[in-house]
């Protein structure tokens, strides 16, 4: 059984190199801004890449709103942070991007309370659940990554606007790559499975973020889009167990941490790099539109201004 003994040898410096590779390309933000006297509004963060985010943020002395589905979660996640920054200026605020009532709320709420947005980070995602028919007669996945960001970004550019130079970032991913949007079936009644609707919303995001960007090109808000790398967090918290067990023991070894995950998104929301860069998609800190990395659609202008105008009819958003 010699052979055996070779394989195992083979498959265990190929883990090493792999290993050392992941490590060696791994980006980090460099930047030492201070966002004292500026806002950041940031969607999942009580967990994740979202927490790792809202941490940096607060040590920046940033006022950061934590927006939140679950507000216990949420209120515990900010009790952390104060804790661990020091930076008392922390709230939380409920939104659910899954139904476009509660994203209005939370607007409605912002607009009252806040005389100025400088960050907005689209980091709240969902992956993996069932198919699931909201009470407004919306895919559950769709509204969440989709839709949500949509509707809350377009009712804040006014806030955003008048803040000045302000920047907005989308967390996409890779598997954009393999997404698409079908017109004809965007709740997935024909099929649905637990990565097509995760694959496909992660490409919407980056469609809207290339809209947005020609949208604004005659303003001081920019918007990027990025991948934060495969990162160990709780998005798949929702998938088949075997699956799970499975991507953990891997995730272990070969994943991001959520504080590493973060810094791609922390990269295009505070350095002076990214500063009047607009609609590009991100990995490593680094600009990466390479049809390795991007879906060769989405350069796309028709069909980004298609799923616009569609998104406008879903969210019952009237054109400006």
């Amino acid at each position: 059984m010699w052979w055996v003994w070779w394989v195992s040898i083979v498959v265990g410096i190929m883990a090493v190199i792999i290993k050392i590779y992941l490590e060696k390309i791994k980006g980090r933000c460099t930047s030492k801004a201070d966002l004292t006297g500026k806002t950041a509004i940031i969607t999942g963060a009580n967990a994740g890449i979202g927490f790792a985010t809202a941490e940096d943020f607060a040590r920046r002395k940033c006022r950061v709103i934590m927006a939140c589905r679950n507000m216990e979660r949420g209120e515990k996640a900010r009790a952390k942070l104060v804790e661990k920054t020091g930076n008392t200026n922390v709230v939380v605020r409920k939104l659910d991007l899954g139904y476009m009532a509660s994203v209005r709320e939370f607007v409605e709420k912002i607009l009252k309370e806040e005389p100025r947005l400088d960050i907005l980070i689209n980091n709240a995602a969902a992956a993996g659940a069932k198919r699931l028919i909201t009470s407004e007669a919306l895919e559950y996945t769709l509204a969440t990554n989709h839709l949500g960001p949509f509707l809350l970004t377009n009712l804040l550019l006014g806030l955003l606007k008048k803040s000045g130079a302000s920047r907005i970032v989308m967390v996409s991913s890779l598997v954009n790559i393999i997404g698409k949007i079908n017109f004809d079936d965007m709740t997935w009644i024909r099929k649905f499975d637990n990565g097509e609707p995760y694959f496909d919303t992660k490409f919407a995001n980056i469609l809207f973020t290339k809209e947005l960007s020609r949208r604004l090109e005659d303003s001081d808000v920019v918007i990027n889009c990025l991948h934060p790398g495969t990162v160990r967090t709780e998005l798949l918290r929702d998938v088949p167990q075997p699956f799970k067990l499975f991507i953990n023991t891997i995730g272990r070894l070969y994943f991001k941490s959520p504080d590493e995950g973060a810094q791609t998104t922390i990269h295009c929301a505070v350095c002076d790099a990214t500063k009047g860069i607009s609609g590009q998609y991100f990995m490593d800190c680094k600009p990466s539109d390479h049809t390795w990395y991007i879906n060769k659609k989405a350069y796309d202008e028709g069909l980004a201004k298609k799923l616009w105008e569609v998104s406008e009819q879903m969210t019952g958003m009237t054109s400006s």
